[in-house]
């Protein structure tokens, strides 16, 4: 499908950001239908590489059908469509550590698709030198120790998907590729991060239940999944002091995955959900919020589809209007 194949794993993983073309997302395409392999491994195996599944999404197709099939024009295009946020908890913890902005793909989806009109399943996942590229990290060990983090991922996929490899490659990342936020908010005098971890920071876990979460529900997004790092870490009693909070939500517009998904771009489906990183360095009252612009997704993706690319941008300049009527300034 994408005229492109490789030789080595390895050399993928290396790729960085250049001017010419680049690697952006990676499958295993796979002749047959790979679905009851691919929820084996994700499943039950996956864990043996460090990967930890945090929220599930499977045959996504179907719940199209069901919300989308007496549409005008509607058609069956995908035999499986699913998301499968993962993240590599043990690698990334001193990554974050390091640098809070790799949240935008932690987690991230380990993506599988099949059109009803091809046997080829596939299974990817987005470059991870270019997940860094778009969260703006360059720090040359911080690169090298999350890239090399994904070598157990990608040799169970080898191993348990088979088939060929397909690079779908991109020129260039647009002038905006991570949008952040900031927004200060009350701490009461004494307030300890037991205290935002256990709920008990009312100001914080209020506007996050009460004000974010409903107010993308009420523009039609879905909560797709919630990540509590800074919690996970400290039950297991490890490291994190540097966050008093550090939490990332995975955000899905339904309608909008529709209209690009099951409409000739499932690859696409590589970014989906989108991570939204939230964190709250020990001590201080600053919100700091970031996501993935969606605007990445046309040159990574290869989307060519004006309607789809209207929808695209139109979809990010909705988030900001949403985070802004929040309270959150865009930097």
């Amino acid at each position: 499908m994408f005229g492109k194949t490789i030789k080595s794993a390895a050399a993928l993983l290396l790729v960085s950001s250049v001017a010419f073309a680049q690697d952006g997302i990676y499958f295993n395409a796979a002749e047959g239908d790979k679905e009851h392999a691919y929820n084996t491994m994700v499943n039950e195996k996956i864990e043996s590489t460090g990967y930890i599944l945090s929220d599930p999404h499977e045959r996504i197709n179907d719940a199209y059908g069901k919300k989308y099939s007496k549409e005008p024009g509607y058609k069956i295009t995908l035999d499986n469509l699913g998301f499968f946020s993962i993240a590599n908890d043990d690698a990334i913890r001193p990554l974050l550590l390091k640098d809070p902005r790799l949240g935008g793909f932690s987690p991230f989806n380990l993506h599988v698709y099949k059109y009803s009109n091809e046997n080829i399943t596939r299974v990817g996942h987005v470059n991870p030198a270019v997940m860094l590229d778009i969260v703006g990290i360059t720090d040359k060990e911080l690169r090298s120790d999350f890239i090399s983090s994904f070598k157990p991922l990608n040799e169970m996929i080898d191993a348990e998907i088979g088939g060929k490899k397909e690079i779908l490659s991109f020129d260039k990342l647009p002038e905006k590729k991570l949008m952040e936020f900031t927004m200060t908010f009350e701490r009461p005098e004494g307030v300890t991060k037991d205290d935002i971890i256990d709920g008990e920071f009312e100001g914080l876990d209020t506007w996050m239940a009460d004000e974010f979460e409903a107010a993308f529900e009420d523009n039609k997004y879905i909560i797709a999944g919630f990540k509590n790092f800074a919690e996970a870490y400290r039950e297991n009693e490890q490291e994190f002091d540097r966050y008093d909070a550090y939490v990332v939500y995975s955000l899905c517009h339904f309608y909008f995955s529709y209209g690009i998904f099951n409409h000739g771009n499932a690859q696409a489906g590589a970014f989906a959900p989108c991570s939204m990183y939230m964190y709250v360095e020990k001590g201080t009252n600053v919100l700091h919020i970031g996501m993935p612009y969606l605007e990445n997704w046309i040159n990574i993706a290869g989307i060519k589809d004006q309607k789809q690319i209207d929808s695209i941008r139109k979809l990010d300049k909705q988030i900001i209007e949403i985070m802004e009527s929040l309270g959150a300034k865009l930097k």
